[in-house]
This record gives structure tokens, C-alpha cells and sequence, in this order.
């Protein structure tokens, strides 16, 4: 006798095996249906009704909130289903701006996808939508004539991320998706983490595009343009260029943003190299001294601006270390010595980097450590325009003088690597088990929460990482309760930077595969540790003796307008 329970999909029988709704179950048998407000790691909305099915009865349902039982008899493709699912994609596009080719989201949108899919070749509904830009952001634009109100970026951002910058509005056929009192969004609470961007199946909410300007800049030929390149860029390419996920790529990236232009390619982990150097010995003067305990990472700039929104009293624990690309970009404009104008453009996973690359703390005269922050959408964007076959590409090296990192700065990229990195610069244990004992003390994994700890001399270091702002937020108001920790590493997007808004979107499958590819190429590299790292030895006998406080460091207690 069997306990084993079944339904019938189509004629087919599946075994029912812990799948937590029908849908989940009908993709077990190997039929895709369509969704748009459907993610496994938000809450069931069940809005949108693209993913109904029809049990025996006659009856219709929405499989993303139905439970599945045994017995049951499921029906995913009956004319009624067909004509139900092709209304519905009608009645979105006629309250949908319908300008296609000149939309930032055209090949990458949900809509237009169904819409092939269900072979909608016309809508018989009139289209009354008219362009509703909200351009305020320097992370993130919306345009609320593109939204299918599928509530995806509010779920997003209230469930994920605790910010609730953005709601639904109105009632009805006036519903919309809006910051509180309809104010712009670079004057609402939004840290610009784009993690709505990363969910909206539409282009209602897109990244704010800097390429234009960039072209200008590589064009003109009184201008010295420095590119460089985040950790997490280089496991993120694959898909569009027929890679494996998590593949390093950074040959081929130096390799095309030369052909594009650039003058210089530097990689950030060197810069990270020195956060590292920096942030293990602020860690250690403040374990000594007992004071602004835990000490908190300042790498994430939507972290640190939500600190500064929701835990102001904690400014003072974030860590004084310039995030990794501030400080490469503030050491090359101490050592440039061109007559040229010199532009420092850096290639990010990241939303909010564009508006930390505007705030009052990184400039200096009133000039920018950073000109550009290009995210790696917006570099596979500028290499398609350009023709360059990247596969093709012969992989190129870094440029001197910041052509060495280590595995330590590459790490940077995936939650609990900044963590890791640290670690081993402040363990007494210097050896390849020293090493391995660190990365298999609870610091890697793509969770949001981990906790470890490590003895540093006599001390026990209580450490936690986090990724994702409600685990941020649940963990620090554990900490104002009394909860004791010496450090605490927090970055907004799960999974740290390689999950960031700016890179391509893929499943959290592929972003466990690109963390995995930073650690690869962490394991591949000479140099483990970051004080090991001979270009930052030079700089610190050099352009930062007797000057690394103040080039290395920042205070966020300051101004944070970037307006």
C-alpha cells in the first residue's frame, strides 16, 4: 500500500511532493504558466489571473494560491482558459503605453513576451494612456504608463527591503502605483536599491541610463576616460553572450571597454583590497577601545542610506572606510598627472551607486571621485551598440599601476565575502588551513541571515551577515534590545552585490552560480590576502603615506544631498 498522492494535469498524473501551491506543481509536469505577479520568494498576490486553471467541475482558479490535493484534476489549456488569458492580456494593453521599440524594457518585457505568446495581433479596446515620467531618481526612473499594477515592486519593497517607499494609490480605474502623497521619488524614502526594477515585468521601472552622456565623453579626444570594474560585473555576462552563469569574464570585459574608448581599466577589487586593510584595523582600535560596537560595513550605499533614513542613532557604527570604488577612484585622481580632463566611470551591479557617486562626502572641490556609474546592463547595452562580437574577444589583462588584486577583493561581491576578507586579515592564523577554516566557519552561503564567530588575540569576535534590509532591520532592532555584536556586515540586495539590480536578471539558482564564480576565481588567485597585495604595499609607501585617512576615509554624519 502506497501513501504516495497524485493529481491529473492535462491527462497526465503527477505525484504530489511537498509543492507548496498547484502552480508549482503544474511546472513540475513541465508546463510553464504564464504569471506576472507570481515570485516564489514574495508573498501570494494572486492579481493578475494568467495563471488560472480549471478542475473538473468547471470551476476557475488562480494556481499560484490554490493548494494542491489528491485527486485533483487540473486543466491548463481548455479554449475557456485560452480566451480568458488572451482578455486579460488585452485589457492590459489597452491601459498600456504601447511605444515598444523605443522602450527600455522591449525583448526583456513580460507583456510583450505574453503578448506574442497568446498571438495577440490586435486589441480591441482603445488606448487612452499618456507618458507619466517620474525622472527625479539618479537610480531609478518610473513611468506609470507602463505599470500592469501587478504589485510586484510594492511587494518587493515593503516585504524584501522594509523600505515601502512605494504603494498602490486610488481606487479602480484610478489605481496606481505611488510614493507616499505622489511625491517624487528622489524626495520619498527610496534608498535606490532597485530591487522593484529587478521584479516589475514591465518597463513601468527601469534604470536610470547614463550611456548617452558616457559616448560623448569616449569620443572626445581631450577627455581621459578610467573604467572600473566591480567584482560582481564579471560573473554576470553570461547568459547574453553565451556563457555559463557565473563564468569570469573580466578578460573579455577589459578587452571591450577598449575597443569602446576607455583609456584605463582598473579592477575595484584592488580598491577593495584596501577597504579591507582599512576596515580590519578600525575594527581593532574600536575592539580595543569598546566604543561604537558593532561595527558596521559602509560598502552598500542603499544600506547605508537606509541606516541614515530609519536607525540614525547607528550612523556613528557604520564603518568610516570609503566604500572599495570611492577609494580606487580617490587614489587615482591623487596620483593623475594628465593635462587631459580625466573621467572616472565605474562598471557596477548596482543602482545605488549612482547616487552615492553624487553625494557631498565624495567629491572633493566640487568635483566627483566618480563621473559615471554604468551598471552591467547598461555595459552589455553599450557592446551590443558597438558591434563588439564579445565571445570572440581575447581576453586582455588589468592596467598597471592597480593591476594586482586577490582573492580577498574579489570576494567583495557576494554576501559574506567582505566578512571573510576581513577575517582573514585580522586571524592570527596566517596558513592555507587558516583559510579554509575561515571560509567554512559560516560565511558563505547565500542566506540572508548568518551568525559566526572568530578569536582575535584573546577576544571573541561575535560576527553577523546580512543581506536583504528587513533581515538588516529584524537583526539591528535585536541589537538596540541588547543583542551583542562586534561586526556586522549588511548589504540590500539578498545575496549581496551579485544578486544587484544592475546586473542581468536571473534566477536565484544563477546568482548562488555567480557567487560561486567570485569564490572560483578567489581560489585560482596567488594572493589570499589583502595586507599580501604588493600595489597596495606602494600606495601605502607612497601616495597614501601619511595621507590615508583622509583619502581612504568618510564621515556619514555629514550632508547626504546630492542635489
Amino acid at each position: 500500500m502506497t501513501n504516495k498522492k497524485f493529481a491529473t494535469i492535462d491527462g497526465i498524473p503527477v505525484e504530489i511532493g511537498g509543492e507548496k501551491n498547484v502552480l508549482a506543481l503544474i511546472r513540475k509536469a513541465g508546463i510553464e504558466l504564464p504569471t506576472f505577479c507570481y515570485y516564489s520568494e514574495l508573498s501570494i498576490f494572486g492579481a493578475c489571473r494568467m495563471c488560472v486553471f480549471e478542475d473538473e467541475r468547471g470551476n476557475i482558479d488562480a494556481s499560484c494560491s490554490a493548494q494542491p490535493w489528491d485527486g485533483m484534476v487540473i486543466k491548463t489549456n481548455t479554449e475557456r482558459l485560452r480566451k480568458y488569458r488572451k482578455m486579460i492580456l488585452e485589457l492590459l494593453l489597452s491601459n498600456h503605453c504601447r511605444d515598444c521599440t523605443t522602450c527600455e524594457s522591449s525583448g526583456r518585457c513580460k507583456l510583450q513576451e505574453l503578448a506574442h505568446r497568446f498571438n495577440i495581433t490586435g486589441v480591441r479596446f482603445p488606448n487612452n494612456t499618456e507618458p507619466a515620467v517620474d525622472a527625479s531618481s539618479l537610480c531609478i526612473t518610473k513611468d506609470q504608463s507602463k505599470c500592469i499594477l501587478c504589485g510586484d515592486c510594492v511587494r518587493m519593497c515593503h516585504e524584501v527591503q522594509n523600505v515601502g517607499a512605494i504603494d498602490f494609490a486610488h481606487r479602480g480605474s484610478k489605481m496606481t502605483i505611488s510614493t507616499a502623497f505622489n511625491e517624487p521619488l528622489a524626495e520619498s524614502n527610496c534608498v535606490g536599491c532597485g530591487q522593484c526594477v529587478a521584479v516589475c515585468p514591465t518597463g513601468a521601472l527601469i534604470i536610470r541610463n547614463d550611456i548617452n552622456g558616457l559616448w560623448k565623453e569616449l569620443d572626445d579626444p581631450n577627455v581621459k576616460v578610467s573604467a572600473l570594474v566591480a567584482p560582481a560585473v564579471r560573473v554576470a555576462m553570461g547568459e547574453k553572450f553565451g556563457f555559463a552563469e557565473g563564468d569570469n569574464a573580466m578578460g573579455k570585459i577589459v578587452a571591450a571597454l577598449r575597443r569602446m574608448g576607455f583609456d584605463e581599466v582598473f579592477d575595484v577589487a584592488t580598491g577593495a583590497d584596501l577597504t579591507v586593510i582599512e576596515e580590519s584595523n578600525e575594527l581593532v582600535e574600536r575592539l580595543k577601545a569598546e566604543k561604537n560596537l558593532p561595527l558596521l560595513t559602509s560598502c552598500c550605499p542603499a544600506w547605508v542610506q537606509y541606516c541614515e533614513n530609519n536607525y540614525p542613532e547607528l550612523v556613528p557604527n557604520i564603518s568610516s572606510c570609503a566604500p572599495p570604488v570611492q577609494m580606487l577612484a580617490r587614489v587615482i585622481r591623487a596620483m593623475d598627472t594628465t593635462e587631459k580632463r580625466h573621467v572616472n566611470v565605474t562598471i557596477m551591479p548596482c543602482t545605488a551607486k549612482k547616487a552615492e557617486a553624487a553625494r557631498k562626502q565624495f567629491q572633493k572641490d566640487g568635483v566627483r571621485n566618480l563621473d559615471y556609474v554604468i551598471t552591467t546592463r547598461e555595459l552589455i547595452q553599450m557592446i551590443s551598440e558597438s558591434g563588439i562580437v564579445f565571445e570572440e574577444l581575447d581576453r586582455e589583462a588589468i592596467d598597471m599601476p592597480f593591476g594586482v588584486a586577490t582573492g580577498a577583493g574579489v570576494i567583495f561581491g557576494v554576501t559574506g565575502g567582505v566578512t571573510e576578507a576581513v577575517l582573514r586579515n585580522v586571524s592570527t592564523d596566517k596558513t592555507s588551513a587558516g583559510l579554509q577554516t575561515i571560509a567554512y566557519q559560516g560565511v558563505r552561503g547565500m542566506e540572508g541571515v548568518k551568525e559566526t564567530s572568530i578569536m582575535v588575540g584573546d577576544r571573541e569576535v561575535r560576527i553577523a551577515i546580512v543581506s536583504g534590509l528587513r533581515n538588516a532591520s529584524e537583526l539591528l532592532d535585536r541589537v538596540q534590545a541588547g543583542e551583542k555584536y562586534d561586526f556586522i556586515e549588511i548589504m540590500a540586495c539578498p545575496g549581496g552585490c551579485v544578486s544587484g539590480a544592475g546586473q542581468p536578471l536571473v534566477s536565484r539558482a544563477n546568482k548562488e552560480k555567480r557567487g560561486k564564480g567570485l569564490y572560483s576565481a578567489d581560489k585560482g588567485s596567488t594572493i589570499k590576502r589583502s595586507e599580501d597585495n604588493p600595489i597596495v604595499k606602494a600606495l601605502y609607501d607612497g601616495v597614501l603615506k601619511d595621507h590615508a585617512h583622509d583619502i581612504l576615509h568618510v564621515s556619514y554624519t555629514g550632508d547626504k544631498s546630492h542635489h
